[in-house]
């Protein structure tokens, strides 16, 4: 009975790891921490951030996303215009060898636009990545409370 006990404990544990490491690698891509913030149930768009790393010797460029949970997925940005922040559609984001570009609040993020269900502290939802040359890569992403967890570089003024 004392070895279930360990066994069981033991599981969760690393069950629990598992789900805080959260990360998923296509081809030379690393794909860490996709998240997104909670929202209120009658939240027609949201917003996933997470951060790309390309672990080869070649750029390759985040092409496209889809979720089922969502009726189209965008790839945005924030840029200054005329003194004002503002978010563009972008068609993708390149990431160079060597290097790792973060998506958060307030810079790139993947726009989600009609969204199926709400965004639920606790709950996740999959994605679909597009990469030009690593090809597809279907991610978990997290929905969590203000702040995220693994985003030192948070942007508190973000409006998404």
């Amino acid at each position: 009975m004392r070895l279930t006990q360990l066994s069981i404990l033991l599981g969760a544990t690393l069950l629990g790891a598992q789900a805080l490491a959260h990360d998923f690698t296509v081809g030379d891509i690393h794909v860490n921490h996709p998240w997104s913030r909670a929202l209120p149930p009658v939240a027609p768009t949201g917003a996933a951030y997470l951060v790309l790393e390309n672990k080869g010797d070649r750029t390759d460029r985040l092409i496209g996303a889809a979720s089922t949970i969502a009726g189209r997925v965008e790839l945005h940005q924030h840029i200054h215009q005329d003194g004002l922040m503002k978010m563009q559609q972008i068609d993708s984001v390149e990431i160079a060898p060597g290097a790792q570009v973060e998506f958060k609040p307030g810079g790139h993020h993947l726009m989600l636009f009609g969204l199926q269900q709400p965004l639920v502290e606790g709950s996740s939802y999959p994605m679909t990545l597009s990469f030009e040359h690593a090809g597809e890569v279907e991610v978990e992403v997290m929905v969590t409370g203000e702040p995220a967890p693994a985003s030192p570089n948070h942007d508190a003024h973000s409006h998404h």
